[in-house]
């Protein structure tokens, strides 16, 4: 087996949801009394709270680059918003990083859909990094709710999802913007928040859910397995 680098943290609520699913996903190849090598390096959550992109670049390329040096072969973001350093760290280190959005979009593909609404923190929905790549990997068009509606759809991932609170008005909401991007044309919806699948199954609507947690950690195990 390979060995995977995870950059975690950016909420230990959801590194850990990698780290079972990954260890899950491999133990279906190779029994469920082994285990993947894998490692880990924590970031401090408040590093992306405060917003500082210079501070936020340098941070994960040491990272990946002591997760190289360590004998990682390839580095998984246990995040969404984090893969906005994707331009910045890959090519400064010899190893891949694996992006979110082909998760995403090899799963539309698979699907055939071609258009997709997306859920997440403000820089997820705005900054244009999981929708240019989709774009020009996969051709797929993304959409994301309207203005009125972006504050408070960063707002519940970054008081409430990330420090593990889960309530049933945030459920709600998610679910009528769901809606409200389905009436807009969407034909599934990327779950752009590794805590936004903790909050939301598929029972809970007709829409198809794509769940990044599950589908990078898919990748990652894929990877490993490689």
């Amino acid at each position: 087996m390979k060995t995977l680098g995870m950059i975690g943290g950016t909420s230990w609520h959801s590194t850990i949801e990698y780290y079972r699913m990954i260890n899950e996903n491999v133990g279906k190849k190779i029994g469920s009394q082994g285990n993947p090598p894998l490692i880990i390096h924590s970031l401090n959550v408040e590093l992306m709270r405060r917003g500082d992109w210079n501070e936020i670049n340098k941070t994960y390329l040491e990272t990946s680059q002591k997760l190289e040096n360590a004998g990682a072969e390839a580095i998984v973001i246990c995040a969404n918003t984090p893969h906005l350093v994707y331009e910045f760290v890959q090519p400064k280190i010899g190893v891949p990083i694996l992006h979110v959005a082909d998760a995403a979009g090899k799963e539309a593909e698979r699907l055939q859909l071609s258009k997709l609404g997306l859920l997440g923190t403000k820089p997820v929905m705005t900054k244009g990094f999981i929708q240019d790549r989709l774009k020009s990997n996969f051709n797929i068009e993304t959409i994301i709710p309207e203005p009125e509606y972006r504050e408070e759809t960063h707002k519940y991932i970054s008081e409430e999802l990330t420090r593990g609170v889960f309530s049933e008005g945030a459920k709600k909401f998610y679910l009528d913007q769901i809606q409200i991007l389905k009436e807009n044309g969407a034909e599934g919806i990327i779950l752009g928040c590794t805590e936004l699948p903790m909050l939301l199954k598929q029972e809970d609507t007709d829409v198809p859910l794509l769940a990044t947690t599950d589908l990078h950690a898919q990748m990652a195990a894929d990877f490993i397995l490689s």
